[in-house]
């Protein structure tokens, strides 16, 4: 494309909200951390070093026997309250500011698991009930 000689009308997003489509037959419940496949579609979080993590997932979203992308799923970034990981991959305060890793959609620990887990986000906070995981 060649640059602009004449004022353009840009449309724009609050980058509050991503609603990706969902893959075929999964189900992404609330509250859950939302990730993209290879695909670049909505699945739940888990330990799959080929995911992408985006954010919370809003509302839920069940694609049962529905195809690729037949509905689309809320999707929020932000910092969230996730279970910590235990044992060694427990995240404690000193960790604040490094990355975490999702175990599953609702748990964060705080190495890869040799490369098997994928990033989910940044430790914003640890406090008793888990880890506050700042999603961009």
């Amino acid at each position: 494309m060649a640059a602009l000689t004449a004022d353009r009308n840009t449309p724009a997003r609050s980058g509050d909200l991503r609603e990706p489509p969902v893959k075929a037959n999964a189900v992404l419940y609330a509250g859950g951390m939302a990730a993209l496949d290879a695909s670049g579609l909505a699945v739940p979080a888990a330990s799959v070093a080929a995911l992408r993590v985006i954010g919370r997932i809003n509302q839920r979203a069940d694609n049962t026997g529905g195809g690729d992308g037949a509905i689309r799923v809320r999707v929020e970034p932000g910092v969230f309250r996730f279970a910590n990981s235990a044992s060694a991959d427990a995240i404690g305060l000193k960790d604040v500011g490094q990355p975490c890793y999702a175990v599953d959609d609702q748990t964060v620990a705080l190495t890869s698991g040799s490369g098997a887990r994928p990033f989910a986000g940044t430790i914003f906070d640890v406090d008793a009930q888990g880890v506050w995981v700042k999603f961009s």
